[in-house]
């Protein structure tokens, strides 16, 4: 029994272990990966484009064109089409103003092209599962092929920056060879295809066409399309026969151009075992791909699989999906904001888009009941080398295990028995874990609804209750009102009464008031007088304080001038008294230096004295020794004197 049939619950239970490990480890922003409004899903990461969503371009009986923009916050936009064209369908010769590579999903035709830098136009042969690249500047046109099992041919095709040329979203991705015709004057028409006026005319004032016709059977009679051809000679120069362009083509050209096509059912995959199989295709295995910055990728996926949780590195993963269905999940990093980035599980199906930048954890499963397959483009053309979480060629082996369950906060035995645990590697056995991504995709989906459903409750009753509010200070308005009416109605009949009143007595109160007025004026006088003298007072009473003050500010200056004068003498007298000690310092120090100088002074006569003594000494010595040898050689000389032949000169020196 095979290991799926074996232990079907072991790799569901894995593939959420390693999600659960990876939430808190890898970065990404779902920012940096961003679509065209239109082509936002409702998950509002901008990961997923459903095949409803997509912008469309060309609709038509023969074929349809839809698109989507994607950038991934390094070289985009990366502008994304679906050509789809019915059997016996022509795609117009338009003008290329990015680089283009496409893969051909399904059905058949020949693609004419003819660049700048060639002399002649060329056409090859394209079928499903060809991949194949055209470079800016390109002229080319695609008919479909008539097939008895009337296939469509669908193109899946991206337009990308490159090394030598950056697309530009303003100018779009190509435009018609008919409106570049059109878009010169009839004079300047009439000399570049030397045709007559009514030609020129008869173009000029036909009806447009969309981008995708029926492939009509070639007449004697020239049309339109022989005068677009016509174009193209004018254009780059080469041969057209009014039907089929450069038939006679030489077979080192067909040679060259059969070299450069690439199919990805017809190559080995990168990676195959009873779960699925993938494959990539870059520079190294196409050289189509050259300096394109653009590489290719297909995942098929058996029943009940997964792709295992891997991120790449490199590159940003653009795929669209080819058959069946599938569940994707998508991981933020930790320390992203959850207002910019949130973990994401979608399903997918065909015809739907979805793309992953680069250092996002992700997995791709089937469902157990079909097979997924996808493709789509990565944003670079050098080994991608995707980083696996489980599996034999995790990335997780390469770490050191204590560190690893240091990490995790688990025991070394833990991470030993997670690492030895699975054997396969990169496409693994998940029976039932996209059914089991969906359920807690629909939980989700069901708890936000609630919690909005809750939200909008909450909001409603707060609504009511701030309704009932208004409605409950709206009655306590007007029963105020009515209630500031009955005050204003008692207050006016009350006055009225007071002013009958008070009319009467005003008379009296008017000579009372009089009385008052004239006390008043005499209190007033006196007031006025006790003021006068009270002022007077304080004004005295402020001139001595500023007397005073005056003086003590006068005695405060004396005291600081003593003070100072004082601290001035102290310094004065710390500093002679410093200067004497300095100078009683200098003079001890001179004493002590001709104290010094004298002891040298004495030594150095005592040295000489000495010296003149050891010289007497010595001179008296010589001089004693002198006398003494004198003394001695003296009674000698006598003696031999009377010696015959006695040589007084030999007996000096003898001596």
């Amino acid at each position: 029994m095979s290991n799926r049939d074996s232990n079907p619950s072991f790799s569901h239970t894995l593939f959420i272990v390693f999600f659960l490990l990876s939430l808190p480890v890898y970065s990404s922003s779902a920012k940096s990966l961003k679509y065209d409004e239109e082509d936002f899903s409702g998950t509002g990461s901008g990961y997923l484009v459903r095949r409803d969503q997509r912008r469309a371009l060309v609709q038509t009986y023969y074929g349809d064109i839809s698109s989507i923009d994607v950038t991934d916050g390094r070289r985009g936009p990366y502008h994304v089409q679906f050509i789809t064209m019915e059997p016996n369908s022509l795609f117009l010769p338009v003008l290329l103003h990015a680089d283009m590579v496409f893969y051909v999903h399904t059905g058949s035709g020949t693609l004419n092209w003819a660049h700048g830098e060639d002399d002649q136009i060329s056409k090859v042969s394209i079928k499903k599962g060809e991949i194949h690249r055209l470079r800016p500047g390109s002229l080319f046109f695609l008919p479909s092929d008539l097939q008895t099992e009337r296939h469509k041919l669908r193109i899946n095709a991206i337009f990308a920056n490159t090394e030598e040329n950056v697309y530009d979203p303003t100018i779009g991705a190509y435009s018609s060879v008919r409106d570049l015709v059109r878009g010169f004057d009839t004079k300047i028409l009439r000399s570049a295809f030397q045709v007559s006026e009514e030609v020129i005319q008869s173009i000029t004032n036909s009806t447009d066409h969309s981008a995708i016709v029926h492939a009509v059977p070639p007449t004697k009679k020239e049309t339109f399309w022989d005068l677009e051809g016509r174009f193209l000679k004018t254009f780059i120069g080469a041969s057209y026969d009014g039907t089929a362009l450069n038939k006679k083509k030489d077979k080192k050209h067909k040679k060259k151009d059969k070299s450069k096509t690439y199919n990805i059912f017809y190559a080995d995959p990168d990676f195959r075992n009873c779960n699925g199989w993938s494959t990539t295709v870059n520079e190294r295995n196409s050289p189509l791909l050259t300096r394109s910055n653009i590489g290719l990728f297909m995942v098929n996926l058996t029943k009940g699989s997964m792709m295992g949780p891997h991120w790449n590195p490199r590159a940003t993963e653009i795929s669209v999906v080819l058959h069946g269905e599938g569940m994707v999940r998508v991981v933020c990093s930790s320390t992203a904001k959850r207002s910019e980035c949130r973990n994401l599980r979608f399903r997918v199906k065909e015809g739907d888009v979805f793309a992953v930048n680069m250092f996002h954890p992700m997995a791709q499963m089937s469902y157990n009941n079909d097979s997924f397959v996808f493709m789509g483009f990565s944003t670079t053309t050098r080994r991608n080398y995707p980083q696996f979480l489980a599996g034999k060629y995790s990335v997780l082996q390469t770490l050191n295990r204590q560190i690893l369950a240091e990490s995790l906060n688990v025991t070394n035995t833990t991470v030993d028995q997670l690492l030895a645990a699975q054997v396969e590697s990169i496409i693994l056995d998940c029976t039932s874990c996209a059914e089991e991504e969906e359920k807690i995709m629909l939980e989700e989906i069901e708890k936000e609804r609630e919690e909005e459903e809750a939200r909008k409750r909450e909001e409603q009753r707060k609504r009511e209750e701030e309704q009932r509010q208004r409605e409950e200070e709206a009655r306590k308005r007007e029963e105020e009102q009515r209630k500031r009416e009955e005050e204003q109605r008692q207050r006016e009949e009350e006055e009225a009464r007071k002013r009958e009143e008070e009319e009467e007595k005003r008379k009296r109160e008017e000579e009372e008031e009089e009385e008052e007025r004239r006390r008043e004026e005499q209190e007033e006088e006196e007031r006025r007088r006790r003021e006068e003298r009270r002022k007077r007072e304080g004004e005295e009473e402020q001139e001595r304080e500023r007397q005073q003050e005056e003086e003590q500010e006068r005695k405060r200056r004396e005291e600081q001038e003593r003070q100072r004068q004082q601290e001035e003498e102290e310094r004065r007298r710390r500093e002679e008294a410093a200067a004497a000690a300095r100078r009683e310092q200098e003079e001890e120090e001179a004493r002590a230096r001709e104290e010094q100088e004298e002891a040298r002074r004495q030594q150095q006569e005592e040295y000489s004295r000495r010296r003149e003594e050891e010289a007497q000494t010595e001179q008296e010595e010589a001089r004693r020794q002198q006398e003494e040898i004198e003394r001695r050689t003296r009674p000698e000389e006598q003696e031999t004197e009377g010696d015959q032949g006695f040589d007084g000169e030999a007996g000096r020196r003898e001596i």
